[in-house]
């Protein structure tokens, strides 16, 4: 077999992601000896309409919880909603065993959010977004 092609692209479709995820998955199992893996959404709906306005998306798997994403429109912040659904979260990752979690923020989101909820900073990486010319 010649060497395999590396393309690069930014689209990412259901099959890159099955073979990537899904063989990732297989060599975790393999490597632990078993599966544990879960999405998890917190989410937040208008009562009337039943639209997603916001919420928390990740996954709990092998003792850990991530959150990826974590968002509200501006015209519900500041109510104590989104340490709300971060408890919510984190009780859901606890019922599923894990012992620890893990967030990735930007210094404009909001680090100080999760630390004024108990989350500890384990590292930093300066970033300064680039404005296109």
């Amino acid at each position: 077999m010649s060497d395999p092609d590396i393309i690069v692209t930014e689209v990412i479709d259901e099959e890159a992601a099955a073979v990537i995820g899904g063989g990732l998955d297989s060599f975790n199992d393999r490597s632990v000896g078993y599966s544990d893996r879960q999405s998890l959404a917190v989410l937040i709906k208008d009562p009337e309409t039943g639209e997603v306005l916001g919420g928390a998306t990740g996954r709990s798997s092998l003792g850990l919880l991530f959150l990826d994403l974590l968002y509200l429109p501006e015209s519900l912040r500041g109510s104590g909603l989104g340490t709300r659904i971060l408890k919510r979260f984190e009780e859901e990752g606890q019922k599923r065993g894990c012992r620890s979690a893990v967030v990735y923020t930007i210094s404009f989101q909001a680090p100080k959010f999760y630390v004024r909820n108990g989350w500890r900073v384990f590292g930093e990486i300066p970033c300064a977004p680039i404005h296109p010319s």
